[in-house]
């Protein structure tokens, strides 16, 4: 879903040889070569670490969805082998919450969770407007954009203080490196708008050529293949953006100062020409033009981002003066031609992972050709969050033997109080309209549509206002029919007003953005407020083909990722499964292993397990340390321990009854919860301080020091847990 990306190496390539064909018209165009990248300033000052290439797939699974059906990555072999044998991969990573493509990459990209870089709810979000009525708009907006440009003036990619968060290309850039964006959310432009707050009137101007061709209905679909989804930014001076006209100011934050004398390419159709020695088309990995659905040369869209086009275009930055990179690569899951889902073990699933292993197989191939490899590249391969998968179970494909097959039909359910039965091996989401669970009387809401549904009321009352209270109390006793449980089930199983969404990182800067609630629904089921349309017209609730793989919500499958790193630095400690991470973790990681800092605190902290031996980190030194950052991530991170007990004290508070003695009990615990989280800040904002300071080498954390701030974390921890027991779902 659009956002819904040695010997070992050695064995990889000999692997690769039967696609070695379709490389041949793959090499590049005449631009510099790698080695001539410019003065790009990496390498924790060995210098080893000449090339960053970073890749965020959307949806993609180290973990089994059926036992008896591969992974993701068990069927992209040439990847798994390369990560497993060559570095270190993390299987005990986790993403944010609310777990969506646009928070998990910007949480990622970042290093920071979302109160801190805006995106507390994605792919969209409500805000309220000035007549107190919610209002819809999209995560997906270029880095320095507004919410909407006219009722709410804030940045979409708010972050302390109401400020622009800085955008996480400019600590590469102000080292002297070129950092190129492909399909990658918010660092590159993301729509051909041409309104007042549209991309094309942003970057281009009212009336420039890109505008124009933008505006015209029979261009538009033209100016998103050339204007939207790449995008290099250019260190301040460098000749790829300064002798080039098309190149713009490269707006990266609105502190003063910060970015300029920066300039960007935007677009393919600058892009391209830029890194190919002037032609207009990139090679994907099987030789073929990268293009849009049209045939034309440029941007493939998002759904496009398909491993071989994703990685095409990586190679070609890399090889001609782009030694950073951050790309992403959409699903395999989802049938693009058939605008269906596939199940586990599909025949077209399993050819889209076999083709995306291909892709890999060419793509390192390419890459060690070019002088790129683990002897000086840094690879971080991750993925934006879990997938909980909406479908029974595949029986034998005959048409296909050896894969499974499912029913792509739609399944209406008759009522809402009884469950109509579909195909043992249907697939599909369970939409539901979520007003016919609830009782007539309810206040004026808007949802953002999901599993995990957060809830705006028309005015943005008070979470103690009566009628707010009233509607959670109706949606913890909602109940749907699910066919795939064969009974009416209850569809809330977490419940988070706005002291709970405080703890879970759900409040940001701005506070017309605050949900009055959210909702963590069965993960089965996707929620929206208007009537069920297309083949599930008519109906209230009705399983429905199209979406099969569910996220946003809390679940483990959902929570749990996984990120892989190879390169100097890195240790060769092939599958770790126990150590726990977080997607902010991996920012702060990759500053250590490059020798950079941000101009900012991150929240995550320098993966020290899997540095390699020999490293001088300062963060690494006594047991005590690594202590910390393991406490750390458990009291502050959206799927820490903490978080996960405070949500189920939350829930009970939520569902308490109406009267006086609920209203007691109910603020007695969110009391409780507020406090907790207050005392969470606090100690986290000190050892925030501490990690960053030492990740940047300017001392060690004391060992005395550590050890008290563990204490605290695991006092928290204690009675974060008494509070869960005390009050339980």
């Amino acid at each position: 879903m659009k956002k819904a990306r040695g010997a070992a190496l050695v064995a990889v390539l000999a692997a690769a040889c039967a696609v070695a064909a379709l490389i041949s018209g793959v090499a590049s165009h005449g631009a510099p070569s790698a080695s001539a990248a410019g003065p790009c300033q990496l390498g924790n000052k060995n210098g080893q670490i000449k090339h960053v290439i970073y890749l965020q797939f959307d949806n993609t699974h180290f973990r089994r969805d059926r036992t008896n059906v591969p992974s993701d990555l068990e069927q992209m072999p040439h990847l798994l082998d390369f990560l497993k044998g060559n570095g270190t991969l993390l299987t005990n990573d986790h993403t944010i919450l609310i777990s969506h493509t646009a928070g998990g990459i910007l949480a990622s990209l970042t290093g920071l969770y979302p109160d801190r870089n805006g995106q507390t709810v994605s792919n969209s979000y409500d805000y309220f407007q000035g007549t107190g009525a919610p209002k819809f708009t999209s995560s997906f907006k270029y880095w320095t954009d507004t919410v909407d440009g006219t009722n709410e003036t804030l940045p979409n990619m708010v972050g302390d203080g109401g400020q622009t968060a800085p955008a996480p290309w400019l600590t590469y850039t102000n080292a002297g490196c070129n950092v190129g964006g492909v399909s990658t959310a918010n660092i590159v432009l993301e729509n051909n708008s041409t309104s007042a707050a549209g991309d094309m009137t942003r970057v281009f101007g009212v009336g420039s050529p890109e505008w124009n061709e933008a505006n015209d209905p029979a261009t538009r679909a033209k100016a998103q293949t050339d204007f939207v989804g790449i995008a290099i930014h250019c260190a301040p001076g460098n000749a790829l953006c300064e002798s080039n006209s098309a190149a713009k100011p490269d707006d990266a934050t609105i502190y003063p100062g910060s970015d300029d004398g920066h300039k960007a390419l935007f677009g393919a159709k600058y892009v391209n020409p830029a890194i190919t020695g002037g032609q207009p088309c990139v090679k994907a990995t099987d030789g073929s033009n990268i293009t849009d659905p049209a045939g034309n040369c440029g941007f493939p869209g998002f759904d496009g981002a398909l491993a071989k086009n994703t990685l095409g275009m990586v190679a070609q930055m890399q090889e001609n003066g782009v030694p950073v990179t951050f790309a992403y690569i959409s699903d395999a899951h989802d049938n693009h031609t058939l605008a269906r889902a596939s199940g586990p073990g599909e025949a077209d699933y399993q050819q889209q992972l076999h083709d995306y292993d291909t892709a890999f197989a060419a793509f390192f191939q390419r890459l060690q050709s070019h002088g790129i490899d683990k002897s000086n590249t840094l690879f971080v391969v991750t993925v934006d969050e879990g997938d909980h998968f909406a479908g029974g179970t595949g029986t034998p494909d005959p048409a296909n033997p050896g894969a499974l097959a499912y029913t792509h039909t739609a399944c209406p359910q008759a009522s809402v109080t009884a469950v109509t039965p579909c195909p043992a091996n249907q697939i599909g989401e369970i939409n539901v309209k979520i007003g016919s669970l609830l009782p007539a009387g309810e206040p004026p809401f808007d949802i953002h549509f999901d599993d995990a549904p957060t809830f705006y009321v028309n005015g943005q009352p008070e979470r103690t206002n009566p009628t707010v209270r009233s509607l959670e109390r109706d949606v913890a006793a909602a109940k749907a029919p699910s066919p795939y449980a064969g009974v009416v089930v209850p569809v809330a199983e977490r419940l988070a007003d706005t002291v709970e969404e405080k703890t879970l990182h759900m409040v940001n800067a701005d506070p017309k953005r605050t949900p009055t609630f959210t909702m963590f629904g069965n993960s089965d089921f996707f929620f929206q407020t208007t009537n069920l349309s297309g083949v599930c017209a008519g109906s209230n609730v009705c399983v429905n083909p199209g979406f099969a793989w569910n996220h946003g919500d809390y679940q483990d499958e959902i929570a749990n990722t996984w990120a892989g790193f190879v390169g100097p630095g890195v240790a060769s400690n092939g599958v770790d499964s126990t150590t726990w991470t977080d997607h902010v973790d991996l920012r702060p990681t990759i500053n250590s292993l490059v020798g950079l800092s941000d101009s900012y605190l991150d929240d995550g902290r320098v993966i020290t397990e899997i540095l390699g031996k020999g490293r001088d980190n300062d963060e690494d030194r006594g047991q005590g340390a690594r202590q910390l950052g393991a406490a750390y991530k458990q009291v502050n991170a959206p799927f820490g321990q903490f978080a996960l007990d405070t949500l189920i004290a939350s829930t009970n508070a939520l569902k308490q009854p109406a009267g006086p003695s609920g209203d007691l009990a109910y603020d007695a615990i969110e009391t409780q919860i507020a406090n907790l989280t207050a005392e969470r800040d606090t100690l986290v904002g000190a050892i925030r301080a501490a990690l960053n300071q030492a990740a940047a080498g300017n001392g060690k954390i004391d060992e005395d020091q550590a050890r008290a701030w563990v204490k605290q974390a695991n006092s928290l921890l204690a009675r974060a847990h008494d509070l869960a027991v005390r009050n339980p779902l």
